[in-house]
């Protein structure tokens, strides 16, 4: 029996340490190994990694474990007090980073600190699931739009020569959704022992994210070689330039500081991408107390509610590969084709609701959210000044969490008809298709970022 176990032992360690080198050989192609990306990477999986065992304890105690009707009352309240206050701090957070150019490593550090903490306070806590339990799911979610920010913005200082932006994100999306898909079936299991395992499995993995931060190359801190935009209010009716206090050429006058300046492109995507986000959050809510209220095909809840889980998660993985291939080309255009995409399979659930139609949308949309975020990170890392680029990332973020609350609530509040719930969604992402190609025959497609201006 000891030879057994020792062999089996063996076998396992090998089959581990195999498995490690193939991941770290992959993570390095195309020489994100040498520009320091992997290892960003790999901090980005095993964010996603945290993040997913978090999600599987919040909702086994916010919805699978009572009735629908009670599950749709406590998903509503959960939005409310989260959303709430986060629509008010998000828009802090990037001006905020905006300060630290130098201090990126640390952020993700304390965003990964923040949330170990948080997780091994909610174990304790989790279990009768009361009031106490969503301030400090507010603060995990804070945290985790911070990481989510301060990493969009690293992605181009570790940017390899043979990689774009597009495929770099893709990269790094990737990562984190087959972490994702391994953390649900370890947060599973967790979930066995008892419903606060998962947040204690949470707080040891950002406790590793904690150290690995703090090891990213420092190119991450270092500005060395780039130029800093600065986006100048009129002052009396004068511009200086911003290095000599030399007054600057009417033509170099720009306008304050805002989302609005980030260019027609940017606004483009980001308008696009709401309507994405607001029919993924949309499916999730409607979708799950649907098929857990009246089951299509015959199917039983589980089943259903797991093939339309396992379809998008598909679909955000294919988008992030359909992501690599595309690299920069057209960005405006690949977000626009995405919005058209998803509105012809929400129509098509719509007028044809069923298994194989309601499975399809749930990819669709994942492949649509999926490959358009990758087409919008492009745009504001291609178009946005450095020096507003974080403010830019953090007020795109907070708008898109924001219409996927939007969607999931009207996911909650309109009646368990999958006919009528499908026929509203694609009329809603429709206008916003409509609204999204008039824009983009007035804008045009742009090889080329645009020339901030610097200081």
């Amino acid at each position: 029996m000891v030879r057994t176990a020792s062999a089996a032992g063996a076998r396992t360690g090998r089959v581990v340490h195999g498995t490690g080198r193939r991941i770290r050989k992959a993570t390095s192609a195309e020489g994100a190994g040498e520009s320091g990306l992997a290892k960003l990477i790999e901090l980005h999986a095993l964010n996603s990694f945290g993040d997913m065992l978090i999600t599987v304890a919040l909702a086994s105690t916010i919805f699978f474990s009572v009735p629908t009707g009670e599950a749709r009352g406590r998903v509503s309240l959960y939005l409310l007090i989260t959303m709430a206050p986060f629509a008010l701090l998000a828009p802090v957070i990037g001006p905020l980073l905006d300060r630290l150019p130098h201090g990126r490593r640390a952020a993700m550090a304390m965003s990964m600190l923040a949330r170990a903490v948080l997780a091994w306070t909610m174990a304790g806590v989790i279990t009768g699931g009361g009031l106490a339990l969503y301030p400090e799911a507010l603060g995990v979610l804070v945290a985790s739009k911070a990481y989510g920010v301060v990493r969009s913005v690293v992605v181009p200082r570790l940017l390899p020569s043979r990689l774009s932006l597009v495929k770099a994100n893709s990269r790094v999306t990737l990562a984190g959704l087959l972490a994702t898909g391994v953390a649900a079936g370890v947060g599973g299991l967790l979930h066995l022992i008892g419903p606060g395992w998962p947040l204690r499995g949470a707080f040891l993995v950002f406790v590793i994210g904690t150290l690995m931060a703090f090891h990213l190359p420092h190119a991450v801190d270092s500005a060395k070689g780039e130029q800093r935009a600065v986006l100048h209010a009129e002052v009396h009716g004068e511009v200086h330039d911003g290095v000599h206090g030399e007054r600057a050429p009417e033509d170099a006058r720009a306008p304050k500081a805002s989302l609005r300046t980030v260019g027609p492109s940017v606004i483009l995507a980001l308008r696009a991408m709401s309507a994405l986000r607001w029919l993924v959050g949309f499916l999730v809510m409607f979708l799950a107390f649907l098929l857990r209220e009246e089951p299509i095909g015959g199917l039983r809840p589980t089943l259903a509610l797991g093939l339309v889980a396992l379809a998008a998660g598909t679909g955000n993985a294919l988008g992030s590969v359909l992501g690599s291939w595309l690299r920069t080309r057209g960005p405006e255009a690949t977000v626009t084709a995405m919005l058209l995409l998803a509105t012809g399979a929400t129509a098509a659930a719509a007028l044809w609701y069923g298994v194989v139609t309601v499975v399809l949308v749930a990819g669709v949309a994942g492949v649509a959210a999926s490959l358009g975020k990758l087409s919008l990170d492009a745009l504001i890392q291609r178009d946005v000044p450095e020096a507003v680029r974080t403010s830019a990332f953090a007020r795109s973020e907070t708008l898109l969490q924001l219409s996927w609350v939007a969607g999931g609530a009207v996911g909650i509040l309109l009646p368990l008809n999958g006919v009528l719930g499908l026929s509203v969604a694609a009329g809603v992402v429709g206008l916003m298709l409509l609204w999204t190609v008039r824009t983009l025959f007035r804008v045009g497609l742009r090889r080329r970022p645009a020339a901030p201006r610097v200081a």
